[in-house]
């Protein structure tokens, strides 16, 4: 089984019943990952499978900290032995060290797990953030929106999403500009 088809497998036994929304969010994720082919290249597949499983730490199973991103990548690493660039890309998904910051995790996120490729960073951010929780596409400034009126703006989780705001905007504008330039040239 390749990469992709055992993050597949993975993320829907670890989020398919017990989560079936943050599954489907995944799942639609995974589709915008796939959209990205022609900025990836080679990095494609490892995207797509960051991507659906990019919320595995939310789990029932393995949510030990309760931030899913260092659950999911430490879940990842040590029971399942995945990729470290995927671990990589899930511990770090969505600005995960501003939350750590705000959880008081950042040490911890920071010292166990490098980042990954910025350009791939980019790329996942933009997955994620123009991906509804129900797995539709969205622009980023809406998904941001609809973070901040589901958890609240004075949470843990609604401060963060309103700091990182504005490196969510710069990342989905990098990556449509790649998406623009390599649209340019290919041949019609």
């Amino acid at each position: 089984m390749g990469l992709t088809e055992q993050a597949f497998a993975l993320s829907e036994a670890m989020l398919a019943d017990p989560l079936p929304r943050r599954w489907a969010h995944s799942l639609g994720v995974a589709k915008r990952a796939a959209s990205l082919r022609p900025i990836l290249g080679r990095d494609a597949d490892l995207m797509e499978a960051a991507a659906v499983l990019h919320d595995v730490g939310y789990s029932p199973s393995i949510a030990t900290t309760g931030f899913h991103p260092l659950d999911g990548a430490r879940f990842l690493r040590d029971q399942e032995s995945f990729d470290d660039r995927v671990v990589r890309l899930v511990a770090h998904h969505s600005c995960a060290l501003l939350e750590a910051e705000e959880r008081g995790l950042r040490d911890e996120l920071a010292d166990e797990f490098e980042l990954e490729q910025p350009e791939l960073v980019d790329a996942l951010i933009y997955c994620d953030m123009t991906t509804t929780p129900d797995g539709g596409h969205t622009t980023p400034a809406d998904r941001l929106d609809e973070i901040v009126s589901r958890y609240g703006p004075d949470t843990i989780v609604g401060r963060f999403i309103q700091r990182a705001a504005p490196d969510i905007h710069a990342a989905a504008n990098r990556v449509n500009a790649r998406m623009t330039a390599a649209e340019a040239t290919q041949p019609m």
